[in-house]
């Protein structure tokens, strides 16, 4: 396990590019996000998806959350976005809000599952990451029933140790995710998180249309 930390808001572009090759290689990594330390792999390399969940000792079938750098992106990796969906996460993204959405093809991260659940998160160098790696797999480093990590003496050691690389930038002040349904009707707030979601904006949109 390689380990690198980071001072400022972002890390150096070598450094990106370690991670970048890393992630590339069928690679897990730890990495810090705007909401919690997570750890990543690519979420279409099967291998990578194997190794989190084995990490994590995660045998529950659920699917991995998907990061991607915009929402083109998550387009390309096979979320179905409808019109009206698109309006409000265009006006929400970048943002801690994951979006669950009907997926047009199965993806290592989905796990079987007909959905995929997205995020565009608000930390640029992480973008900035996503486009050099394309979508994450990003799934929080604690073991089930556990606290979330958001400083780097809160990452799960065993889970440090069966990573490839971890990256950490000091503590994060916020909540996991808000998470979205957006595949049936009207949208359904699955986990109140970081970001506040605002019925009214759907329906502005929906009324826009």
């Amino acid at each position: 396990m390689k380990a690198i930390s980071f001072e400022g808001d972002a890390p150096a572009d070598d450094v990106l590019s370690i991670i970048a090759a890393t992630l590339n290689a069928s690679g897990v990594v730890i990495l810090p996000t705007d909401t919690i330390y997570g750890l990543h792999g690519a979420a279409a390399d099967r291998l990578a998806i194997e190794r989190i969940v084995a990490t994590k000792e995660r045998d529950d079938g659920k699917p991995l959350v998907v990061l991607t750098a915009d929402l083109d992106q998550a387009i390309g990796a096979g979320a179905v976005i409808m019109p009206d969906v698109r309006d409000v996460l265009s006006e929400i993204w970048p943002a801690p809000l994951t979006a669950i959405l009907p997926l047009r093809r199965r993806l290592a991260a989905s796990r079987e599952m007909d959905t995929i659940a997205v995020r565009v998160p608000s930390c640029e160098w992480l973008r900035k990451l996503l486009v050099m790696t394309g979508p994450l797999a990003s799934s929080s480093v604690n073991r089930s029933g556990r606290p979330p990590a958001h400083r780097p003496e809160d990452i799960d050691s065993a889970i440090a140790e069966a990573a490839d690389l971890v990256l950490t930038g000091g503590s994060i002040a916020g909540l996991p995710s808000t998470i979205v349904d957006f595949t049936s009707g009207e949208p359904r707030v699955v986990r109140q998180g970081e970001f506040f979601f605002a019925q009214n904006l759907w329906k502005t949109s929906r009324n826009s249309l």
